[in-house]
């Protein structure tokens, strides 16, 4: 009899579901969110397990990656389908999830995603700490302006390096602010220097990897979209077209159609949000102050006739596209190519 095998993950407990090839649940059980946890309880079974399905999340590519090595047929399930199914329940718990995975197995009504290599997962992980190094530095300097600013003291447009410098001189006169600017000033300094190490770690990741280096052959393209860019993707393969990176990273329009209503919308926004942010900025440093290029001869034609806004979507959707054909075809981007060509 084949088995499909439902797992709904949680930090501590994992909610598990074994329904038939008839649709008949088998078993029910919980077991500890652990690779070896769940290969004991899944090799007890009485059966042929057809297929394991786990929602994707963030342990879900660790357990995808410990049930694999142990030749399982196991498969991630994309969250916005598996939440779209699973919200028809009027009533949510872990044991129902599991089932509606399982379910969703069963059926095959369910969209596969890629589980990123070790490598990738580890440059995510110094990307995203380097975000969140440079966000906590940029909230530790607004917070000083807006403290100063509620004394009538204004900080102004100023350099990073003076910044200090001028907090300093602006708080001079006032004991209390003084206490208070200080630990803030000794944290902000404690941030930048942590920053400057992630980025020269940064800086040379990129420098190391061939592809990366393939990838900032284009103009706009830095070190940390390089690097995103490798991390999200992991296996150009995995895309029969590069037409479909567009669509995957959620560049494409939406459409809403019943009837004789027929709505184009926004952008979809499905994918790897990181990355798409990342293409959206460095679409808008080639459109402002990149080199002259057809590429950016092209999206600047496109602002002219669609708006500015349109036209940097439609650049980053492109620049998608041919990173992954030059990472595929492991070509360097040509400057003065004709735009039927490089498409």
């Amino acid at each position: 009899m084949k088995l499909f095998v439902g797992l709904d993950v949680s930090l501590e407990k994992t909610a598990i579901c074994v329904i038939s090839e008839h649709g008949k649940i088998v078993k029910e059980a919980q077991a500890a969110s652990e690779p070896e946890a769940l290969l004991r309880w899944i090799s007890d079974q009485d059966g042929t397990i057809a297929a394991i399905g786990l929602e994707a999340g963030p342990l879900s590519q660790w357990l995808h990656r410990g049930l694999s090595e142990a030749d399982q047929p196991v498969v991630l399930m994309e969250t916005r389908q598996v939440k779209g199914a699973l919200k028809a329940m009027p009533i949510k718990t872990d044991r129902r999830d599991a089932e509606g995975i399982a379910r969703l197995l069963h059926l095959g009504w369910f969209r596969p995603v890629h589980c990123k290599s070790v490598s990738a997962q580890e440059v995510r992980a110094v990307l995203t700490a380097r975000k969140a190094v440079q966000q906590g530095f940029i909230t530790l300097e607004m917070s000083l302006r807006g403290l100063l600013r509620n004394f009538g003291l204004k900080v102004g447009t100023i350099s990073r390096g003076l910044f200090e410098q001028r907090i300093r001189e602006l708080a001079a006169d006032n004991p209390m602010l003084i206490a208070a600017t200080e630990p803030m000033l000794r944290a902000r300094a404690a941030l930048r220097r942590e920053l400057a190490g992630l980025e020269r770690h940064v800086r040379q990741l990129a420098h190391d990897d061939p592809v990366c280096l393939r990838l900032m052959s284009m103009p706009g393209i830095g070190v940390v979209v390089a690097l995103t860019y490798r991390s999200a993707i992991d296996d150009p393969g995995r895309f029969t077209s590069s037409k479909k990176v567009g669509p995957w990273v959620g560049l494409t329009p939406s459409r809403n159609q019943s009837g004789e209503r027929d709505i184009s919308g926004g952008i979809t926004k499905a994918g790897d949000v990181n990355l798409r942010r990342a293409l959206c900025q460095a679409a808008t440093v080639m459109m402002h102050r990149g080199r002259a290029t057809w590429l950016r001869t092209w999206a600047a034609k496109l602002a002219r006739r669609r708006g500015a806004k349109r036209a940097m979507v439609a650049l980053a959707r492109r620049i998608a596209v041919i990173l992954h054909r030059m990472w595929k075809d492991e070509t360097d981007f040509r400057v003065d190519a004709p735009a039927v060509q490089a498409g």
